[in-house]
């Protein structure tokens, strides 16, 4: 599989999606935690989908409707999504610190 270009902006992404690979993550809590815009985060979520490492899916409408707001739409990492995110962002940032690494494993993970 062809993963999607490690751009700065992905890794940051990928980075927010790997402090906890199972709870999904809602766009807006996405963009808030990468410091990037909307309009700049949901292309790359739409590349990291293509690539086969999240998957998307609608808050239930019974969830939402009494708190005044849109449904949210929630990423989560595919079966192999974590192991792949976590392996491209260590070599990305491996590339760009000279060969160390900042992402360390969580225990358990």
């Amino acid at each position: 599989m062809t993963g999607p270009r490690m751009t700065p902006q992905t890794v940051a992404v990928l980075r927010v999606l790997l402090e906890d690979p199972t709870v999904p993550r809602y766009g807006l809590d996405i963009a808030r935690q990468s410091g990037l815009k909307t309009g700049t985060l949901h292309p790359i979520l739409n590349r990291l989908q293509q690539a086969g490492l999240i998957e998307s899916f609608w808050e239930d409408a019974a969830n939402h409707e009494d708190q005044g707001r849109p449904r949210r739409r929630y990423y989560r990492f595919t079966g192999h999504g974590a192991a792949t995110a976590y392996q491209a962002v260590t070599r990305a940032e491996t590339t760009t610190t000279g060969g160390h690494s900042a992402l360390r494993p969580r225990p358990g993970h």
